[in-house]
């Protein structure tokens, strides 16, 4: 059986905001909110994400069209700790999310990444398994590493993860994954803006609803994958 990041589909809600509506909102949710306890002193840490799609871009295709079901694989990793390196899947059916993981090594990884499979074929995890196979018959491949800087917020009725992604970044055609020192550039338009996502389970608590409704921000779709595969 797969192991589930989260207990069955999750809502997830996304926001394009600035700056100063990042430091507005943080202020208020700070009030009812505690940060996760993986933060380092800053409340924040660093996520890299080594996303795969075809030969066909069929992953950037499905989120540019609106596909309203759809899947997604990446690796992903944090601080730039490989010690502790998780393969994921992301399945999206409109709004609703689900997360599905299993724990990886460096060698594993590394050996994924060159097209070294073999232990992937009888391996105990249904997930991996998958992936071997539409690695092959979907021809899944690495296709970009996005990085970016998150700063986390929880709050326990209602299972609630709010969260502030800023500086994301991306490798361009660079195909050499796994390297302590990664060249990549910025894709925001403008520096300081950022990426506010709401998850939570079966309902939003008031108090944080009233919270979101007060700057008015815009729920938008928006995919750090296709941002940094504007730039190849």
């Amino acid at each position: 059986m797969y192991q589930r990041q989260e207990d069955g589909f999750r809502h997830e809600l996304k926001y394009r905001i600035g700056y100063l509506q990042y430091i507005a909102l943080k202020s208020r949710l700070q009030t009812v909110m505690h940060s996760d306890f993986h933060v380092g002193t800053d409340g924040k840490y660093l996520i890299r994400s080594i996303y795969f799609d075809n030969y066909m871009d069929k992953a950037l295709w499905e989120k540019a069209e609106g596909v309203p079901v759809r899947e997604k694989f990446r690796i992903r990793y944090y601080n730039d700790d490989f010690s502790y390196i998780i393969l994921e899947k992301k399945m999206k059916i409109n709004n609703l999310c689900m997360k599905m993981d299993e724990k990886i090594t460096k060698d594993q990884c590394q050996d994924l990444l060159e097209g070294r499979l073999n232990w992937m074929r009888d391996h105990p995890t249904e997930l991996v398994r998958e992936l071997y196979a539409k690695m092959h018959y979907q021809v899944l491949r690495p296709k970009v590493l996005v990085s970016y800087i998150r700063e986390p917020y929880i709050y326990d009725v209602g299972n609630v993860r709010i969260t502030f992604d800023s500086d994301i970044r991306t490798t361009l055609y660079h195909r050499s994954f796994l390297e302590k020192d990664v060249t990549d550039i910025r894709t925001a338009d403008q520096p300081q803006d950022m990426i506010l996502e709401v998850k939570y389970d079966a309902f939003l608590p008031e108090v944080i609803r009233k919270i979101m409704q007060i700057d008015a921000i815009r729920q938008q779709a928006f995919s750090k994958y296709e941002a940094c595969r504007r730039f190849g």
